[in-house]
């Protein structure tokens, strides 16, 4: 495993793209930055960290044989790997909040953003981006936010908490590779946070609802249980959980 640690970066993911797109680059080569000043969230929502505090760091996966439409299979395993290496350090209450958020306690305390470039070969190229909260204490202005140091009250080795990550990562992608998304499906269903829980919802057009939580589809959209009985699914930005 190529592991390449920079300073400060806009954006590690970034840093990957422009890489390859220049030269060969190994797979699972991983970017970590100690500093990443223009981080990104999905749909390009900005990803704030304290600079030497957190985990900031790309993935490329390269030869993962997943067809276009079931490419959330590797959200599914990416958020799962990092639920289960964080369930080795004895963080409680871990949970993953569609569709790629990782949660402890009710606090966001990390976040997945990962970006595919399809060749004419039919070939894809995964970037993975991950933000982890680490030993950050202070959140202002983002009452959500926490970090594994907030959630336990203890700090962490950073170095550590990347290569169990890594680790868990590599052994979880190689097993989707053989064609065990199921398995992994079956994960992130029961970290699914407040699945089965009657909650407030806001659609994009700011139209406020109750529903429950049913499941993740095959596509990665989220379908919930309306006060009519009827399931709507959701895209990505279409609805956001009031919590």
């Amino acid at each position: 495993m190529n592991i390449i640690k920079l300073d400060a970066i806009p954006s590690t993911n970034d840093f990957l793209k422009e890489k390859l797109s220049k030269q060969f680059v190994e797979n699972f080569t991983v970017a970590v930055a100690e500093n990443q000043t223009d981080g990104r969230g999905q749909m390009g929502a900005k990803w704030e960290n304290e600079s030497g505090k957190n985990l900031t760091f790309s993935v490329l996966v390269k030869d993962l044989l997943l067809e276009i439409h079931s490419i959330f299979n590797l959200n599914v395993t990416v958020a799962v790997s990092i639920a289960e290496a964080l369930n080795t350090f004895q963080i409680p209450n871990l949970s993953i909040k569609w569709p790629n958020d990782i949660l402890a306690e009710n606090k966001k305390i990390g976040g997945i953003l990962i970006e595919n470039s399809i060749k004419s070969n039919g070939e894809i190229f995964s970037i993975i981006g991950i933000g982890l909260n680490v030993n950050q204490k202070e959140f202002e202005g983002l009452p959500q936010a926490g970090s594994l140091f907030t959630v336990v009250e203890k700090e962490f080795d950073k170095e550590e908490v990347l290569k169990v990550i890594l680790e868990k990562l590599k052994q979880n992608i190689a097993s989707l590779q053989s064609g065990n998304q199921s398995h992994f499906w079956i994960l992130y269903d029961q970290f699914l946070f407040k699945k089965g829980v009657p909650m407030p919802f806001e659609d994009a057009n700011g139209f406020r609802f109750m529903g429950i939580i049913q499941k993740v589809n095959e596509v990665g959209k989220l379908e919930i249980l309306l006060e009519d009985d009827s399931i709507r699914q959701f895209d990505i930005k279409e609805v956001q959980m009031l919590y």
